[in-house]
């Protein structure tokens, strides 16, 4: 693996009970990149992201990280696993499944005191994390009383907070009133330049321009697609293939039917990019399989 790529997948599957449900595919991550996910439901991102946290292992070809091959033989050791769990990070798209400490204060102490850090450290690293996601209100709440906005908030700090070097956020504005959305888009943009991977998978293309500065596409668990994200949004056909946006009816008053593009997501959010899809479609090209 070149040492610019921190993931490597080379013909990579995933099985569930028998049946492929990602792959076989190819792709490269490079550090420091901002890359989205796209695909509709059921098209294979919670999988891929998951293989990358290395929580599903592939059952056929090659997946790597830092030069660190992930399967099952090599995470069977406890130095590989931890020191891999220190590096890379994942949001879980149901933040319930993730916090299960008794306050907001001690779900982002668990983390730090499971590395052994020394009491400063961890005290200061929480009040920091607190302020960063805006949730020092909330430092002695029980997560489970949370609002969904507040509990993905918390989700992300109990993540950050161990400072990883890769992020993976599964559907990080999923389920979330405007005003959530706006937070978590608001902390991922000011996070820019950080100089951490970060990979979201989402199916909203109004996300994409303000989070990513390169697009891979799902389908059907298929690697359909990659480029810019102009490129990606501006290809009307691979949008439709990939079912991310659809036509929509509607009837004005005067009776008239009308049809236009709908984009996939259900909600605007102003504190990202909008998005102008071409008035004509660019020619569908198919990933080439080869490195970037």
């Amino acid at each position: 693996m070149t040492n610019d790529f921190i993931f490597d997948l080379q013909e990579v599957s995933c099985a569930h009970q028998g049946t492929t449900v990602l792959g076989p595919l190819s792709l490269q991550i490079r550090a420091g990149s901002r890359v989205a996910i796209l695909g509709a439901n059921g098209s294979g991102k919670t999988t891929l992201l998951r293989l990358l946290d290395a929580l599903h292992y592939p059952h056929s070809g090659v997946a790597s990280a830092f030069g660190q091959r992930i399967d099952e033989a090599s995470f069977a050791d406890d130095e590989v696993n931890f020191a891999f769990r220190r590096r890379v990070g994942l949001v879980f798209q149901n933040p319930d499944v993730q916090l299960f400490n008794p306050t907001v204060f001690d779900e982002l102490a668990f983390g730090p005191l499971q590395l052994g850090w020394p009491r400063e450290r961890i005290l200061a690293a929480v009040e920091d994390s607190l302020a960063r996601l805006r949730i020092t209100h909330l430092r002695q709440r029980a997560p489970h009383r949370l609002s969904g906005g507040e509990k993905k908030r918390v989700a992300l700090a109990s993540v950050l907070i161990m400072e990883p070097e890769v992020l993976l956020l599964d559907e990080p504005t999923a389920a979330l009133d405007p005003e959530s959305q706006g937070e978590i888009l608001r902390f991922l943009t000011e996070g820019q330049g950080s100089g951490r991977t970060i990979v979201t998978s989402t199916h909203d293309l109004h996300l994409v321009e303000g989070i990513a500065e390169h697009v891979i596409v799902l389908g059907a668990g298929k690697l359909v697609a990659q480029g810019t994200p102009a490129e990606i949004l501006g290809n009307e056909a691979l949008l439709r293939a990939t079912h991310l946006i659809h036509s929509h009816w509607h009837r004005h008053a005067d009776g008239e039917v009308h049809e236009h593009d709908h984009l996939h997501a259900h909600s605007h959010v102003h504190a990202a990019p909008s998005i102008t899809l071409a008035t004509s479609a660019t020619p569908y090209r198919p990933l080439q399989r080869s490195r970037p």
